[in-house]
């Protein structure tokens, strides 16, 4: 009995639509492995590549539609340049004094052959993220990272689903 329910319900799945996700993707034949080198900071905020990269990395190692391996081995390379980030104060107390931040970061993204051809690029990408302040500085500092990693882990969603979906 417990056979033909479960039978009953890969084909009810079946009928209504829904699939199992596969590995298809939008890339060009022979790409099947991509490098995510360390992302280039040209911004004053020191180590902000980092939380930037491992989110790519993480997003794309997660996703398993594609190999991430080693530079030297990989078919694509996905490069990017974090150019400018800033901090904008948005609301204050009576006194004057920030109660919360919006933090930008645009950054520019280009997918290469490992010969060097431009797959695809991406210029100015904006994303921006809120945080509060705190009487603390180190929960204001906190939450200023949070809003960072946040901002690195919708740009790494956005540029997975550009290579797998939109290419």
């Amino acid at each position: 009995m417990k056979k033909f329910l479960s039978i009953l319900f890969v084909i009810l799945l079946g009928g209504c639509g829904y699939q199992l996700a596969g590995k298809k993707t939008h890339l060009p034949p022979g790409v099947s492995s991509v490098a995510i080198p360390v992302l280039v900071n040209k911004t004053l905020e020191p180590g902000i590549e980092i939380p930037f990269t491992r989110a790519f990395l993480r997003e794309f190692i997660q996703d398993g539609r594609i190999k991430v391996v080693d530079r030297r081995e990989a078919d694509a390379i996905i490069e990017g340049i974090i150019k400018s980030f800033y901090i904008l104060s948005v609301s204050y107390d009576k006194s004057g004094y920030a109660l919360e931040y919006q933090t930008v970061v645009i950054m520019d993204i280009t997918l290469k052959k490992r010969d060097g051809e431009i797959l695809w690029q991406e210029k100015d990408l904006l994303e921006r993220a809120w945080y509060r302040t705190s009487p603390s500085v180190i929960a204001t500092e906190d939450n200023k990272n949070n809003a960072i990693q946040q901002i690195a882990q919708s740009l790494a969603e956005r540029i997975r689903n550009r290579v797998f979906y939109n290419f």
